[in-house]
C-alpha cells in the first residue's frame, strides 16, 4: 500500500481573517511508504472559502520536493499539486516538473493523486512515472 503521513504542518493566514474567505500559506513535511520511501517539502497556498462553506470552492495548489527513492532509484524530484479540500477530506491530482530529477531520478515524468481524511494519520497516493 502506498501511504504518507504528516510529519509537520505549519500554516498563517496571508490575506483575509480567520473565519472569512481568506488566503493561507502552509509549509508541512511529509514521510511516503510503499513505491516512494523518503520525505518531502511541501508549500501550499490555499484558499478557504469562509465560516459556514460547505466545502466547495476550497482549493490549494502547491510545490513538493521529494527526496529518496522511487522503485529502488534514489534521487530527488518537484511534482506540482492542485488540491480541493473540505472538512471530511481532501483529493489532490499533481505532475512531475518536468526537469527536476536528480540522481537515480533524473528525467522522471509521471502523474499522480493524493487522497485522504482529515484527522487520519496515514493518507493514500498513486504514482504513475517513467524513466
Amino acid at each position: 500500500m502506498n501511504t504518507f503521513a504528516v510529519k509537520n504542518w505549519e500554516e498563517a493566514v496571508v490575506s483575509g481573517t480567520d473565519g472569512g474567505p481568506r488566503v493561507a500559506h502552509a509549509h508541512a513535511t511529509f514521510g511516503y511508504n510503499g513505491l516512494i520511501e523518503g520525505e518531502s517539502v511541501l508549500d501550499y497556498l490555499l484558499y478557504y472559502a469562509g465560516e459556514g462553506y460547505d466545502g466547495e470552492g476550497t482549493t490549494a495548489a502547491g510545490f513538493e520536493r521529494f527526496e529518496g527513492s522511487v522503485d529502488g532509484r534514489k534521487g530527488s524530484f518537484v511534482i506540482k499539486h492542485d488540491c480541493g479540500f473540505d472538512a471530511k477530506g481532501f483529493a489532490s491530482t499533481f505532475v512531475v516538473v518536468a526537469g527536476s530529477g536528480t540522481g537515480e531520478l533524473a528525467g522522471i515524468t509521471g502523474t499522480g493523486t493524493t487522497t485522504g481524511a482529515l484527522g487520519e494519520p496515514t493518507m493514500s497516493y498513486t504514482l504513475d512515472y517513467s524513466l
